[in-house]
């Protein structure tokens, strides 16, 4: 097998203006949400990435068309002849999503059956909100080693639903089953991310009608007439951010043109704390011009508006070169600081307990190039704006779960000037 990595050859500021593909974290959902009514949809602005890839092979197996446009981003989905079938074990472990395929299938075959689901090694991540959800609609949960059957031969019936944690997974996965549902379906203290606002989007044009309460209330009136979509994924939140800070990283200067900042909130204000310039044009999009003396923020990370769990790593490397101690807690994934031992290759100073760190920033100069690894999305994600800030030379492994969540990633770095390269060997 061909092994890949990055070298990159840190200590470039990035300059330049980009836009960001759509979001990882709306586009598998939404592509899952195709199979609930059997047409020809579909999807604009959706990225190329390797969980997409598998998505789609999935679908194929369920006897799906799948057809990219020659724009490159735009995808149609012909779910007409959609029926049950044995699906890839490999395919379904390989990526986390495969468990949104649960609440389609189910609403409108009456079962599904799915290999436990992948990804990537950052905490437990237990499905049980979704399997008790399914089962106050009515479904039978069967396990069988690592094979997963849920069962509902009459159907589903609404529900009123209280998750004790806003489960990104588990709402949208009860939005899908609750559309092809009789009665209304109700989920309290639901998650109410941009990427879970952008489905609940989709699901009107489609047809679905679903009421937004306070606080944190999501009412689904189902089984009502759908028809086919066309609906363009909003742009990747995280994707934006991690090219932010790469630049805040280098002391550059780029512009994200298609990013809507209120989406960044809390994120734009911890790179302003730091000393970075955050500029909102009356365009749209935000430039960022970064400081190569900045300060250490600390933060804490929390679901949506709070600070992202997907941007924890990538906010980490900023700090391992600022002035002062950061303090981060990462309370949303219980093995996400796996990148901390990475920096403490190249000289970063930092403690870790538990769910929380220190990170004392140190001069930039005391920092070297490393061997790292990547074990995540955005941790090696992370590893990378590290390297990019420290003049040296460093090389990353790992970088298949990069494909996972950005698409183009070293291209779209040297635009901006950074040096760094895809080195393939056998």
């Amino acid at each position: 097998m061909r092994e890949c990595y990055f070298v990159v050859d840190g200590g470039v500021p990035l300059s330049g203006v980009i836009s960001v593909g759509g979001a990882k974290n709306a586009v598998l959902v939404e592509l899952c949400s195709l199979l609930l009514f059997p047409g020809r949809h579909c999807l604009h602005n959706v990225p190329k990435l390797a969980d997409v890839t598998a998505l789609i092979e999935l679908f194929e197996e369920l006897g799906c068309s799948c057809c990219w446009l020659e724009n490159g981003t735009s995808l149609t989905v012909d779910t007409t002849q959609s029926c049950l079938r044995p699906l890839s074990a490999s395919v379904l472990q390989s990526f986390r999503a495969s468990i949104l395929l649960l609440g389609p299938l189910l609403a409108r075959f009456g079962m599904a059956e799915i290999s436990y689901p992948g990804g990537c090694p950052i905490g437990a991540r237990p499905i049980d909100f979704h399997l008790k959800a399914f089962e106050r609609m009515g479904a039978i949960v069967e396990v069988h080693g690592d094979l997963l059957r849920v069962i509902a031969k009459k159907g589903l019936h609404a529900a009123r639903l209280v998750f004790e944690y806003p489960s990104v997974g588990a709402t949208e996965n009860v939005l899908l089953a609750a559309v092809l549902t009789r009665g209304t379906t109700t989920i309290v203290n639901a998650a109410l991310e941009p990427e879970v606002l952008d489905l609940i989007q989709l699901l009107r044009s489609m047809g679905a009608v679903i009421d937004l309460n306070v606080p944190a209330t999501i009412s689904v009136t189902g089984a009502l007439p759908l028809r086919a979509v066309e609906h363009t994924v909003l742009p990747d939140r995280l994707e934006a951010g991690t090219y932010l800070a790469a630049a805040a990283m280098t002391g550059g200067q780029i512009e994200i043109s298609n990013i809507d900042p209120e989406l960044l909130d809390v994120f734009l204000m911890k790179l302003d704390e730091m000393g970075h310039t955050v500029t909102l044009p009356a365009s749209g999009g935000v430039v960022l011009t970064g400081t190569l003396s900045a300060r250490a923020v600390s933060f804490i990370t929390m679901p949506y508006p709070g600070f992202p769990t997907d941007l924890q790593a990538i906010m980490s490397a900023l700090q391992i070169c600022s002035v002062g101690t950061s303090k981060i807690h990462e309370s949303v994934f219980e093995n996400r600081l796996v990148h901390l031992g990475e920096f403490q290759k190249m000289g970063a100073t930092l403690s870790v307990a538990g769910d929380r760190t220190c990170i004392t920033g140190v001069d930039r100069s005391l920092l070297r190039g490393a061997a790292l690894h990547g074990v995540d999305i955005r941790g090696a994600a992370g590893l990378v704006i590290a390297a990019l800030g420290v003049a040296d030379r460093s090389s990353i492994t790992g970088i298949q779960h990069l494909r996972r969540g950005y698409d183009r990633f070293e291209e779209r770095l040297q635009y901006l000037g950074a040096r760094i390269q895809l080195v393939e060997q056998d």
